[in-house]
């Protein structure tokens, strides 16, 4: 899951979390995302050493389905500040 900041300052992420629909939740420690074209985080599953480029949630199970799936990106206050979605069917 790739968090991309398309704004020009720099983001905080410190303490936002990631989640899916099943809840599996993973918080953000230090790391500031700079401001400008280009400039994202990738969160792995698995283990791995974390920089400012690559985040890993340090799980030996796959977070997110590859069918269908949702990653809520919330603020400190656990306010929802991006979302997206693949995979969904929507019935009329």
């Amino acid at each position: 899951m790739v968090i991309s900041n398309n704004g020009r300052r720099t983001v905080n992420l410190a303490g936002r979390t990631l989640t899916d629909e099943d809840h599996h939740a993973y918080r953000f420690s230090r790391l500031r995302l700079g401001g400008g074209a280009h400039k994202n985080v990738t969160v792995h599953t698995g283990h791995g050493l974390d920089t400012d480029r690559n985040v890993h949630r340090n799980r030996r199970t796959y977070v997110w389905n590859n069918h269908h799936d949702t990653a809520t990106l919330r603020n400190n206050r656990g306010r929802i500040a991006d979302s997206v979605s693949w995979g969904h069917h929507h019935h009329r």
